[in-house]
């Protein structure tokens, strides 16, 4: 045997080696996650937690905590009456404001609230009790508009462990879910074997679940479509609704580039988490952002949260920060924080200048 036959030799010896390591590895990610979960905390019972929390115990058998802070209006409706105005408790839901017992009694830990407050809430949960076995998901749109982190970043940043997290978005309505009215949604994060296992365990008639694969453009593709939401308000609240198809079009393109600019796919951009839920956003009357825009441009004022509003700043600074063009969203950052319909009289005059500034851009190639 020569030298090279040798060096060939051991060289193939180490391949085999690598690709049995990472078989081994695959299959223990597969077996971390083999049991059904059985225990769920979802913290927030505002709309969305609230409605999670009755869709897993409901829908899906799971034994669920219903964790939000005494005193919060969301927690205090639900402790009063069993309900709000989107569900009514089930029995086997159990209501609390103990953190310290939602987060010892979960396997999983949904977290469904306004997302500029994540950071300090993971704070308050990491020294609350020990989390390092636990399953974070996010079911929550945004971006954090101190730092341009995504949410899931933010755990990250803040000492969760990125195989441990896993997000929850894409369309569909509460007022429809309750109704019986199905839909899909994504569940995407950054270990395949969990994202994989939630999709799986969570799926029911009511929601369908895919596998998402770009955890970048999942959540930027998810919280952008706030923004387009609040300009499809706009529109209609100024009458040129049928400025919606190209909205559409260009929203996506212009959400696209930024995900490939951040290092995602930009064809992530017209899956379920932003172009797939554009009917839920832009058109729905139960749509908060696009209530949002509507009533800003007839110089209302529109009382619930509206996401879109801060996500319209964390992008335009990632816009600057990544010299991406950003037409839309800072049209929309224009209107929610400086050109206010009080300042330019009725609400078509604050549509009609917003579109005048983006039909006088030059004329570009489509794609």
């Amino acid at each position: 045997m020569t030298v090279r036959d040798g060096l060939e030799r051991q060289k193939g010896q180490r391949s085999l080696s690598i690709y049995i390591l990472q078989g081994y590895k695959n299959m223990a990610l597969s077996l971390k996650f083999f049991s059904e979960f059985k225990k769920v905390s979802v913290l927030g019972c505002g709309r969305w937690g609230s409605f999670i929390a009755w869709y897993l115990a409901v829908k899906k058998g799971k034994h669920v905590f219903s964790w939000g802070p005494a005193g919060d209006y969301s927690y205090e409706i639900l402790k009063a009456s069993g309900k709000n105005e989107y569900v009514t408790l089930d029995p086997s839901i159990t209501l609390t404001c103990d953190l310290a017992a939602a987060l010892s009694h979960a396997e999983v830990i949904v977290i469904s609230i306004s997302s500029q407050g994540l950071r300090g809430f993971i704070r308050t949960i990491l020294k609350t009790g020990d989390v390092s076995s636990k399953i974070f998901v996010l079911c929550m749109k945004g971006i954090e508009v101190d730092s341009g982190k995504r949410l899931s970043e933010v755990l990250i940043e803040e000492g969760v462990a990125a195989d441990r997290i896993a997000v929850w978005v894409g369309p569909g309505h509460i007022q429809d879910f309750t109704a019986g009215i199905p839909n899909c949604m994504v569940i995407d994060g950054y270990d395949d074997a969990l994202k994989k296992k939630l999709a799986d365990d969570f799926k029911s008639d009511l929601i369908r679940f895919y596998y998402g694969k770009d955890v970048i453009g999942t959540e930027i593709g998810a919280a952008a479509k706030n923004v387009m939401g609040i300009a499809a308000g706009v529109l209609d609240g100024g009458g040129v609704s049928t400025l919606k198809g190209p909205l559409m079009s260009r929203g996506a393109r212009e959400v696209a580039r930024l995900i490939e600019a951040l290092g995602g796919n930009p064809l992530s951009a017209y899956g379920l988490a932003h172009l797939g839920d554009y009917e839920t956003t832009l058109f729905s009357r139960h749509s908060h952002n696009r209530m949002y825009g509507e009533m800003l441009a007839k110089g209302q004022r529109f009382e619930k949260l509206a996401e879109g509003v801060p996500t319209a700043a964390a992008m335009r600074r990632l816009g600057k920060e990544l010299e991406v063009e950003l037409p839309i969203t800072e049209a929309v950052y224009d209107v929610c924080y400086g050109k206010q319909p009080k300042e330019l009289g009725d609400g078509r005059k604050l549509c009609m200048n917003m579109i005048a500034e983006l039909f006088s851009r030059d004329t570009k190639f489509e794609f």
